[in-house]
């Protein structure tokens, strides 16, 4: 709030800036005398009370988090730009777990990386002994987003390159072993771009997260995951038909599990996590596709059941 009213900027601006200047060795970057030497002199005190080197990752992600937050109701930001929370991150990241515990992960990239809340969520919970210095990928169009993703990972230390471009055109990233996003919900407004893709609409625009689960399974090795959050009514649409026939010819169906209905005021916006796994390498079809909607998290014997059945699950179908 000092920062912001030295700068005259949106909320988000002057915590960007902040970040930065605690990147920057607590440094306080003054222009043209703004800030002031008294507001500078107050920052430079509040950075020395961060003790972040002692912090872990994890926790460090946590404080963006909160951060951003703060900037949503302060800024009134738009329902695109907000980040996945930690409940559903959580929820994905314990999935993913699962289905990789026999597979070294060492790539990751998420298409539409936003404030790299997900991805740093995910890096951070996945088993550090068996997966060591994952790299990242991390690729977005929208600046503003990509300028939180940059001070996220920069002051969680964690090895994640950004990329500022249209995730619908060629990506410059090697093939990875696991997708993740939380994918936009939406029309791509770009029709020429969307030649090449087996997921375009025959008619008017595409549905923007058909075609990035399509880019995503391009840049995953054989026999690795794709992670994705998506609406419910994935399957329901008029597309659904063409998305399905597609999906069969590159990968393995292995998941679609409902979130809690608690945790979406509309109905019609309720979120399920799908699970794909591109054909090759030892990948096979599961016995029986992971179906099923997590019971509401005040549940606690309904949600502990439910976990221990995805453990089943995997343990049955996926790392026999």
């Amino acid at each position: 709030m000092l920062l912001q009213s030295a700068l005259n900027s949106s909320y988000l601006d002057a915590m960007l800036e902040n970040a930065e200047n605690i990147i920057d060795n607590n440094t306080v970057r003054v222009e043209d005398g703004v800030p002031d030497k008294e507001t500078q002199e107050k920052l430079a005190k509040i950075y020395k009370q961060l003790d972040l080197k002692n912090v872990n990752a994890e926790a460090i992600r946590q404080l963006i988090q909160l951060s951003f937050l703060k900037v949503i109701r302060k800024d009134a930001i738009q329902a695109n730009h907000q980040m996945t929370p930690d409940t559903i991150g959580l929820l994905m990241a314990f999935l993913i777990e699962k289905v990789t515990k026999n597979t070294k992960i060492k790539t990751i990239f998420d298409p539409a990386v936003g404030t790299a809340n997900l991805l740093t969520t995910v890096i951070n919970q996945l088993d550090k002994d068996e997966h060591e210095n994952i790299q990242g990928f991390g690729i977005d169009n929208d600046d503003s987003m990509l300028s939180v993703a940059s001070v996220n990972v920069a002051l969680q230390h964690a090895n994640v390159d950004l990329f500022h471009q249209d995730s619908i055109s060629a990506l410059d990233i090697p093939q990875c072993d696991l997708a993740v996003s939380d994918l936009p919900i939406g029309y791509y407004p770009l029709d020429n771009n969307t030649k090449d893709y087996q997921t375009r609409a025959k008619e008017g625009h595409s549905f923007v997260h058909h075609l990035l689960i399509e880019q995503s399974m391009n840049y995953l090795k054989p026999g690795k995951f794709g992670v994705f959050l998506v609406p419910s009514s994935l399957f329901q649409t008029k597309e659904a038909e063409g998305f399905i026939k597609w999906v069969h010819s590159v990968a393995y169906l292995q998941g679609f599990v409902n979130l809690p209905a608690e945790l979406f005021a509309n109905p019609a916006a309720q979120k399920s996590i799908l699970l794909l796994q591109r054909h090759g390498g030892d990948s096979k079809q599961a016995a029986k596709v992971l179906l099923g909607e997590f019971p509401s998290f005040k549940d606690k014997n309904k949600f502990a059941s439910f976990m221990q059945e995805i453990n089943d699950w995997v343990t049955t179908n996926i790392n026999k």
